[in-house]
């Protein structure tokens, strides 16, 4: 399965007043305390009663083993109650279920089913996984066009998984026609909900000038703040940068320190240029570069 679907099996937690609805506010309160054993009675009652939202929440507890011993099965049949129903997210975590075959053996035309009426409903994430789901039969053009129609739709409702896809999609010309104006366009959608791919590939563009003016300081800036995540080639990208001087003032302890901290992160190369960097750099320059390092290495560190 593509490694880019996108998960999010979450419950619905509503302050309700009224006798339909009575029960839930004690159940939400529950599952909001961590007494998920209580909340799972409550909504399951609720669920028996025909109540739409309780049978999504049923189905998910029992999906994740939430109160109740997991059993996907089940989750599947309340599940197929809450669709029925009209409920988006119920038919995009039926859609998530046969994708992945999770409860239940893969079905591609099924999970493409469930995922057309969450996303005809408006629902992001669906219209994510259709895209993904279509662009695995991209073998045909037909698959393909869709499945770029709901990424962009998917993208224009903010999602940032889909933002980042059809930038790369774009970038790289894969299943779409190249496009670098409009990889840039939505990359910059990406970085600037602060994904670190996003950021990186959006500094690749540009310092080519691809779909873009060519720009090195601004290169440098998107290279920057993918770099300080930890993206290891932003990192090495950026040594290259102040070693040569490219938007930046030529600045060889920060080139140095860039191309260590790639090279601990996995980018070989980067060690090869740090060296040759060093040999151009006293050794009070070098152990001032170390330092820095170290100081980029502990504001990484998560908190």
């Amino acid at each position: 399965m593509n490694p880019l679907l996108s998960v999010l099996l979450h419950m619905v937690l509503l302050a309700v007043a009224g006798q339909a609805w009575g029960g839930w506010n004690e159940a939400a309160s529950a599952y909001s305390q961590g007494k998920h054993a209580a909340a799972f009675g409550e909504w399951q009652s609720l669920a028996d009663q025909g109540n739409t939202y309780a049978r999504y929440n049923t189905g998910i507890m029992s999906y994740k083993g939430l109160g109740t011993a997991q059993d996907k099965s089940q989750a599947l049949a309340w599940l197929k109650q809450a669709a029925g129903k009209g409920n988006p997210d119920a038919m995009y975590a039926l859609g998530y279920m046969y994708h992945g075959g999770h409860g239940t053996p893969v079905d591609d035309a099924k999970a493409a089913q469930w995922y057309r009426q969450a996303a005809a409903l408006d629902h992001a994430r669906a219209q994510f996984n259709l895209g993904l789901l279509l662009l695995e039969e991209s073998a045909l053009q037909q698959s393909a066009d869709e499945a770029e129609q709901w990424l962009v739709r998917a993208a224009e409702n903010g999602l940032l998984q889909s933002q980042l896809k059809l930038g790369l999609l774009y970038k790289n010309g894969t299943a779409v026609e190249q496009d670098y104006a409009a990889a840039a366009r939505w990359l910059r959608k990406a970085a600037g909900q602060g994904n670190a791919q996003a950021q990186f590939n959006l500094g690749v563009l540009y310092k080519i000038g691809a779909g873009v003016q060519p720009d090195d300081a601004e290169a440098v800036r998107w290279y920057l703040k993918a770099a300080a995540q930890g993206h290891a080639k932003a990192q090495n990208n950026l040594g290259y940068m102040y070693g040569m001087g490219y938007g930046v003032p030529q600045d060889y302890v920060q080139a140095y320190a860039w191309y260590n901290l790639a090279g601990a992160n996995g980018i070989e190369v980067a060690f090869e240029n740090r060296d040759k960097i060093a040999s151009e750099m006293t050794s009070d320059q070098i152990a001032e570069a170390q330092r820095y390092a170290r100081t980029q290495t502990m504001s990484m560190q998560p908190r």
